[in-house]
């Protein structure tokens, strides 16, 4: 009992109690200052947000394919999309991409590819890929929707969704979107609609026999300032050591092999020759990202 007098004692010390006062008010204050300083930045980040682009109206969607096939097309909040129920997969998704929106620091990768809610007929099951030598590859890539949880999560919905081969995933069509990302950021604001090339498919896999493309498809538009460009790509989907400038195409040549109308509305406010040509000099190339891609994105 003695001992435990003596160490009570001592552990009384008004000294103590003190310290530990003010430790207390020391912790409370941080984390008061650290919650204003989350409440403005997020205050800021939903700003930002606000003015990015005209992505969350589907209403003033004016950049989206037109199409005489028989396709779904859905809008969800920061992308739209036209689903193709022959192949589960969608023909096309289309997006504003903008400097704003990658200044933005990037929420936490989301994980659950998630079945979309929006698609009548429902979309593929992520079950669907397993163990079917095809990783799941955005079109939407997530890198592009980081800026919010939101958009984040939207981009794991499996009508954003197409089976990729593991190569092709994580060299040349991840090169590709990094460049698009670079391009924005100069460029300020980018609308890009991307998706397969659905004709000649013949593999399926899974139990709701998701087609697996032989190529896809990119089209980019910078619509601002003074000089408008174009730029598209039409790339197979296997591993690739070339440049990406040796798969660029005019619009048209994506328009001629998808049956798809791109940027059309917007094409009355630019030069209609934007559509059947481009120039790849008027868009910059990083000859660092092709070197990492063959020495190391297409041998993991």
């Amino acid at each position: 009992m003695a001992n435990f007098r003596k160490n009570h004692q001592r552990n009384s010390n008004p000294f103590t109690g003190l310290t530990l006062r003010v430790f207390i008010i020391i912790v409370i204050l941080s984390v008061l200052l650290l919650g204003a300083n989350s409440f403005f930045q997020n205050l800021k980040t939903v700003m930002i947000e606000d003015s990015v682009s005209n992505a969350t109206d589907p209403i003033e969607r004016d950049y989206l394919p037109i199409s005489d096939l028989e396709l779904e097309v859905v809008h969800h909040k920061y992308y739209s999309l036209g689903y193709n129920e022959q192949y589960e997969i969608p023909n096309w998704v289309a997006y504003i991409i903008t400097r704003d929106e990658l200044k933005i620091p990037n929420v936490k990768r989301y994980r659950d590819y998630i079945r979309d809610p929006s698609v009548s007929t429902q979309s593929a099951h992520y079950k669907d890929y397993s163990n079917s030598g095809y990783t799941r590859g955005h079109l939407a890539p997530a890198g592009d929707m980081a800026f919010n949880k939101t958009a984040m999560k939207e981009s794991f919905y499996m009508s954003n969704i197409t089976p990729q081969k593991k190569a092709f995933n994580n060299g040349i069509w991840k090169e590709l979107e990094e460049n698009v990302r670079d391009w924005a950021f100069s460029n300020e604001r980018l609308y890009v609609v991307t998706g397969p090339i659905v004709k000649n498919i013949d593999l399926r896999i899974g139990r709701n026999d998701v087609g697996v493309p032989n190529s896809f498809y990119k089209a980019i538009l910078d619509n601002s300032g003074s000089e408008k460009k174009t730029i598209g790509f039409i790339i197979p989907n296997e591993k690739s050591d070339q440049k990406l400038e040796n798969y660029t195409v005019s619009i048209d040549k994506i328009e001629q092999e998808t049956g798809l109308d791109l940027f059309s509305d917007l094409y009355t406010e630019s030069s209609p020759e934007l559509e059947a040509s481009f120039d790849v000099k008027k868009w910059k190339w990083s000859n660092k990202r092709h070197k990492l891609r063959i020495n190391k994105w297409n041998k993991e």
